[in-house]
């Protein structure tokens, strides 16, 4: 089963946030995505339901083996689409907020082709 935009969305941050923060809490999330803290907290609850992340006894919050997978790839087309764009003349802050919205979207097959032009023609 796929999961949902929103759901890439929280896992890419919790990664993002593990690399930042000694240990990742419903509050860090809120404020990282600009969410109200019961938003958080559902989004949070159906994700550990999936088995997407573990909640330990203190709230701390990181992800399984399945939502670390996801969130790495969304992170990693992220990371590609934003230098696809600032490379076209695109400025980084929007550049990074289109990524945001494509990364979700995009082909696997267009993905990897922009991959590839990004390795052919490396940045200079």
């Amino acid at each position: 089963m796929r999961i949902q935009e929103s759901g890439e969305m929280y896992l890419e941050t919790i990664l993002v946030l593990s690399e930042r923060l000694e240990a990742v809490r419903s509050i860090d999330i809120a404020e990282e995505m600009g969410y109200s803290k019961p938003s958080v907290s559902r989004a949070v609850k159906l994700l550990k339901n999936d088995e997407y992340i573990h909640v330990d006894s203190l709230g701390g919050i990181t992800l399984t083996d399945k939502g670390l997978e996801i969130a790495r790839n969304i992170l990693e087309r992220h990371h590609i689409l934003t230098e696809c764009l600032v490379r076209l003349g695109v400025s980084e802050e929007i550049a990074a907020e289109d990524a945001c919205r494509v990364e979700h979207y995009i082909s696997e097959e267009t993905f990897e082709a922009l991959k590839r032009a990004l390795e052919i023609h490396p940045k200079k």
